[in-house]
């Protein structure tokens, strides 16, 4: 195989029993069936940027690059549950939850990884045509459920807890509490105001009101706010980890990483040549997660309101912003993958990897193998025919 071909820098995600592997003109998923076999499908990926040339502007392109990323990866995800579970009985409909947090590592130029969260997905044996029609419908309510969930988690909940925090232990200035009027009670100036007795639900609601009193972000308050989300997304990956379901996800995880650095080495996709080699990889979509989180705390430190309503629909607008930079971020320091910097910005990803990766066993990377074999087909460099790209 040619220099240029190997040039190539691939990614992927893990699915249910297989895995989605991704060159930058191509997909593939594999899948391995309940019978043993193990099925697949590929297609080409749409340039958008063709389509639309200012998604090549700096900041811009990152973010279509994440939503194109994450609409592929629910498809992946509804394919691969189908197939894995087409020989079960379906006695009844079932929606399992699947964490969106294992996608694979990015290529930078085409990232797989998603926002951390959880999507449903079907787990009833569906016909091959209902599936192609409910693909689009699949995705867009999966993505429109993952963005719910992950607002509310790691959004709205880290703002309201921080701000909370703040008043609470008195670093910033909460409102002076004032006692109401008796009813029929005159005010006299001078005279001191009996506390009237209210209802627990009035006391509680005065309560909430101070410990919500609007509190102006700055850069310490962004950083607690971020840690508080860090903290939020290690509880949810650690519990992932003891279920078993989610245990085979992370191994299939461990042979998309496996393969891929078998590929980088230059060495045949064989298994023999992909066990021997390390579970964690430094492009990871889990170390984008700790860019996006520190330029979080820089932007929003810039862009603050003295008002809880607008610092949180400000942090909503300003998302497909924190995500573009810290796109090229990621993008700019991995041109030298060997430098000081893209090492400091990979290492809690590489760690965080000790979780949502585990140990492959042989089947699982001959899966991952012929997805990533199946992908390069598609390249135009191996000149293969180029089928219809994916809608």
């Amino acid at each position: 195989m040619s220099t240029p071909e190997r040039d190539l820098i691939v990614g992927g995600q893990a699915v249910i029993e297989g895995v989605m592997m991704r060159t930058p003109n191509a997909y593939a998923i594999a899948v391995r069936k309940a019978d043993g076999t193990i099925v697949n499908t590929a297609a080409r990926l749409p340039k958008w940027s063709d389509k639309y040339p200012i998604l090549k502007l700096p900041v811009l392109r990152g973010g279509a690059v994440l939503v194109q990323s994450m609409g592929l990866g629910i498809k992946a995800l509804n394919y691969s549950a189908n197939e894995a579970f087409a020989d079960e009985e379906a006695k009844e409909v079932k929606v399992a939850l699947s964490p969106a947090v294992i996608e694979g590592e990015g290529d930078f130029a085409g990232l797989t990884g998603a926002v951390p969260g959880l999507f449903p997905v079907p787990t009833q044996e569906r016909s091959k045509d209902e599936l192609k029609k409910g693909t689009t419908a699949a995705a867009a309510g999966s993505i429109v459920f993952a963005l719910i969930f992950n607002v509310l988690l790691f959004v709205a909940a880290p703002l309201l807890l921080t701000n909370a925090l703040f008043i609470a232990a008195g670093w910033a200035t909460a409102p002076a509490a004032t006692a109401p009027a008796t009813p029929g009670q005159v005010d006299t100036p001078g005279a001191v105001a009996e506390p009237a007795d209210e209802a627990w639900y009035t006391n509680a609601w005065s309560t909430v009101r101070t410990y919500l009193h609007p509190v102006r972000p700055s850069v310490a308050f962004n950083l607690i706010d971020g840690l508080i989300r860090m903290t939020f997304f290690l509880i949810m990956i650690f519990s992932f980890s003891l279920l078993k379901d989610i245990r085979r996800v992370f191994q299939y995880h461990g042979a998309e990483h496996k393969t891929v650095f078998t590929w980088e080495a230059g060495l045949p996709l064989t298994v023999d040549n992909a066990r021997p080699q390390p579970r964690q990889h430094p492009r990871c979509g889990t170390s984008f997660l700790m860019v996006v989180m520190l330029v979080a705390i820089v932007l929003f430190s810039i862009i603050k309101f003295d008002s809880l309503l607008l610092n949180f629909l400000i942090r909503l607008a300003l998302m497909p912003v924190v995500a573009g930079l810290s796109y090229e971020i990621i993008r700019l320091s991995a041109k030298k993958e060997s430098s000081w910097f893209f090492k400091l910005m990979t290492r809690p990803g590489v760690w965080l990897q000790n979780i949502t990766t585990q140990e492959p066993d042989d089947k699982q990377l001959e899966v991952a193998i012929e997805a990533l074999k199946e992908s390069l087909k598609l390249e135009p460099s191996t000149g293969e025919p180029l089928p219809a790209p994916l809608s």
